[in-house]
């Protein structure tokens, strides 16, 4: 045994929470390829791997605990020759810890509890853990490894105590989810935790999408001079290879280094593969969504059709009085670039129905935007209708400054199992289209380049019902992921009264958001786990009484 060096692999793998036996399978497939393929000594795995993350309320059932602790036993079993440090629970006789285990040589060398548990944005760890309360380090080669998980890192304090404890490197387990700007974050963070220990770390997260969250992935190393020396890919599975060596001037790192994603890539990715793993974990066929030949519907096929394959999509024109022919025209010829089925299924049959039905009830009332929505309902039956048949999810198309002012119709096109563009601003929609056509033509540049419009009355544009989606969007920021009053957001050079109208928008729409579809988070508060407001509240933030 060279006692000077040691071999890592990370798995970076994709697992589905709850599917104790699946993730066993693809825990001891990783380990055995690394043990066999790439000769290390040592694969580690991300946090919570065995029930994957993040488990939830799942946590509460007996049931499963038992099915974690006979995973933990056959992962031990198929994984000799090669030692494995993994996440999972620990159910004890004073609560469950969130762990990480040592496994080698047929048993359980080590076990750690995190101890800094996170409970802010999407995070609720409190309600299923306790923290545990010391470091814990492993030998292995004669190399001291200090184990800690997640939030553990976030915390420099934590870090110095491991040092303490005799470690000579930090190994980190995530289930890290990914929003805008966090590896930057992350980086900040991982580099306050070497300042204060001098140590190194190698940094392991999950990859894959669970719900609304998407784990990115992007394991890497940092030495004890934060600089990265390894670098696993983003938004996708990796065994990625690390090699220690001990050295007179301390320990060094060799091991690939993939490029980071930027910008619109990156985001466009992240979505992809939230769209994937919800359609496919979830055990849909594929998806079907509606074309209608605007903006957010063209990127969301664009989106299905990278995520799913062209032969998984179903589009669905449904044109009515009020629709333009370009529309119908535009929906069509980007379905034949994309290469999926599109079908046009005129809606005037069901909308003449149910005009007729509500004529004696409606007498004497004036056309007004419920004849508009009930267009938008029956185009939410027809695509219901195809999913029910096909097994096909719904895919909503609504972005987030839409959902945001409530610009949507409840039963109609917000209608559906998933929402790809839910915490994506109008403007970013815009991006998006451009940054993938820029890989490819996959959208119409007829679509880009027209006014955006609903098209459910003559003439119609969003701009009639909304401030133009360039005032609207740094408002709808402001407000929403920053917190800030309508007069602190009218000082960074917004009309006062335009600001109070779109914060009263909001307030206003909270019943509709709680109804609609999961959708992919990508911004640092989105629409559910981040922001619980009341449904039914008079508190309403143009009102406060103005700061002295």
């Amino acid at each position: 045994m060279n006692t000077d060096a040691l071999r890592i692999a990370l798995a970076q793998i994709n697992l589905c929470v709850g599917d104790i036996a699946g993730n066993t399978d693809k825990i001891i497939a990783a380990c055995q390829r690394a043990r066999n393929e790439l000769q290390v000594d040592l694969v580690v795995l991300p946090e919570l791997a065995v029930t994957g993350y993040p488990p939830e309320d799942l946590l509460f059932r007996p049931g499963m605990h038992r099915r974690v602790e006979h995973a933990l036993r056959s992962i031990t079993e198929h994984t000799r020759g090669i030692a494995v440090l993994l996440g999972h629970p620990t159910q004890t006789a004073l609560g469950v810890y969130n762990s990480a285990s040592l496994l080698a040589g047929g048993t359980c060398q080590m076990t750690y509890h995190k101890q800094r548990l996170p409970n802010y944005a999407v995070f609720d760890e409190k309600r299923y853990f306790i923290p545990g309360a010391e470091p814990r380090v492993a030998a292995l080669n004669d190399f001291k490894l200090g184990v800690s998980i997640c939030e553990d890192i976030w915390d420099p304090s934590t870090a110095l105590a491991t040092r303490a404890a005799g470690a000579e490197v930090i190994v980190n387990l995530n289930a890290s989810p990914y929003s805008l700007n966090k590896r930057q974050d992350r980086l900040i963070a991982i580099r306050a935790a070497i300042a204060a220990s001098q140590l190194p770390v190698i940094y392991a997260n999950l990859v894959g999408g669970q719900d609304e969250l998407v784990f990115d992935g992007g394991s890497m190393v940092l030495d004890s001079n934060g600089a990265i020396c390894v670098a696993a890919p983003e938004f996708e599975e990796a065994l990625v290879a690390i090699e220690l060596a001990r050295t007179p001037t301390g320990i060094t790192f060799k091991g690939e280094q993939y490029t980071p994603t930027r910008d619109e890539e990156n985001i466009y990715r992240a979505l992809v593969l939230g769209v994937r793993d919800y359609v496919y974990k979830n055990r849909f066929r594929g998806a079907v969504l509606g074309l209608s030949g605007g903006i957010d519907s063209a990127v969301t096929l664009a989106l299905a059709v990278d995520a799913l394959g062209a032969a998984n999509v179903t589009a669905v024109s449904m044109p009515s009085r009020y629709t333009a022919e370009m529309s119908i025209e535009d929906a069509l010829a980007q379905a034949k670039a994309l290469g999926c089925e599109c079908h046009v299924v005129p809606i005037e049959p069901p909308f003449d129905a149910f005009n007729t039905v509500l004529a004696p009830l409606f007498t004497g009332r004036a056309a007004d935007v419920t004849e508009e929505n009930i267009q938008a309902r029956c185009r939410g039956i027809i695509l219901m209708a195809i999913s029910n048949k096909t097994a096909r999810m719904v895919l909503t198309t609504g972005n987030k400054s839409e959902m945001a002012v409530g610009y949507a119709t409840l039963y109609g096109d917000m209608a559906g199992g998933f929402a790809p563009l839910k915490d994506c601003a109008k403007t970013l929609v815009y991006r998006l289209a451009r940054w993938r056509n820029q890989q490819g033509q996959a959208i119409p540049e007829r679509v880009i380049e027209r006014p955006p419009s609903a098209e459910l009355r003559p003439e119609q544009k969003d701009s009639d019902s909304l401030p133009p989606y360039e005032v609207l969007d740094p408002i709808l920021e402001l407000y929403i992921e920053r917190d800030l009053t309508p007069r602190e957001i009218a000082s960074r050079g917004f009309e006062l009264e335009t600001v109070k109208r779109v914060a009263a928008m909001v307030d206003r729409n909270e019943y509709k958001r709680r109804q609609a579809a999961p959708g992919v988070r990508i911004s640092e508060r989105a629409f559910g786990r981040d922001r619980r407001f009341p449904i039914t509240s008079r508190y309403h933030e143009q009102d406060a009484v103005p700061e002295r």
